[in-house]
């Protein structure tokens, strides 16, 4: 593994993988919790809206994807509390949307780009300095909105209580979907559009499986969001196969052995 580190290249894939792991599995658990693994795949699919327009405008797609999905997170929101429409409704709807504004941008674009591909299926080889400083922000961000954490947790479970508690809980809620876009849409360039909800999904749902407590669900998601996305980082550079895939299935390894460990020692309360 030293030898593979001296390369430029794989020095930000891996710095990558440890910075986006830890924050996708961090937000994951809410995921998980909420069973919103709908709306990571709605925001996914709307990242790749926001990438298409930034390809047709020939810049940098991160600066147009993260505010693009940003606005389709916070009309997902407003739909499902303004309306008499579900939460599922409204990310069918504007999944649909995203979707179609970017097939019409590449459309408009007359010249062929690999660049979409890249965002597709993921290329963790190809992280930039800029999706770099990006992570490390959004790593800091979460720092810094750690104290949400209680207050995020708190809704998860009972948001009547936490209503009624005085905490102002779709404030909150705008909030987490705001950062959960910003994460999809970083994650996005690691694992592509059609992977990054299994992303959030796979290492929160392990650590459900072995451990009845949310702190440290938490914190078990977080471990293996980083480790799986190191590991199969190293599995596709020896295996010459996607990246994103490779660490798709080590996840999903992880969750058959979490599987297997809870109907051994009994599921967690």
């Amino acid at each position: 593994m030293i030898e593979v580190l001296a390369y430029p290249f794989m020095q930000r894939a891996v710095l990558a993988g440890v910075l986006v792991g830890a924050l996708s599995s961090y937000l994951g658990v809410f995921v998980v919790q909420r069973r919103l693994s709908f709306l990571g795949s709605g925001l996914a699919h709307a990242a790749f809206g926001g990438v298409a327009l930034a390809l047709f405008l020939q810049t940098e797609p991160m600066w147009i994807a993260v505010p693009f999905t940003i606005v389709v997170a916070v009309a997902i929101n407003w739909i499902r509390t303004q309306t008499l429409l579900s939460g599922d409704t409204a990310v069918g709807i504007l999944f649909a949307v995203a979707m179609a504004l970017g097939i019409v941008f590449l459309s408009l674009r007359k010249d062929f780009t690999a660049d979409i591909f890249t965002y597709l299926f993921g290329s963790i080889l190809s992280v930039s300095a800029v999706d770099l400083w990006l992570s490390g922000g959004l790593l800091l961000l979460c720092v810094g909105l750690f104290r949400m954490w209680p207050r995020w947790a708190y809704a998860t479970f009972d948001a009547e209580l936490a209503t009624a508690d005085r905490l102002n809980v779709r404030v909150d809620d705008y909030i987490l979907s705001v950062v959960l876009a910003v994460v999809i849409v970083v994650a996005v360039k690691v694992v592509g559009v059609l992977l990054v909800a299994a992303f959030l999904v796979l290492p929160a749902a392990s650590a459900r499986l072995l451990t009845g407590r949310f702190l440290h669900t938490t914190v078990l998601s977080v471990c293996i969001g980083v480790l799986t996305a190191v590991a199969g980082l190293m599995a596709a550079f020896y295996a010459d196969v996607p990246s994103g895939a490779a660490i798709i299935l080590t996840q999903a390894a992880v969750f058959i052995v979490a599987i297997a460990a809870a109907k051994w020692t009994g599921l967690p309360d």
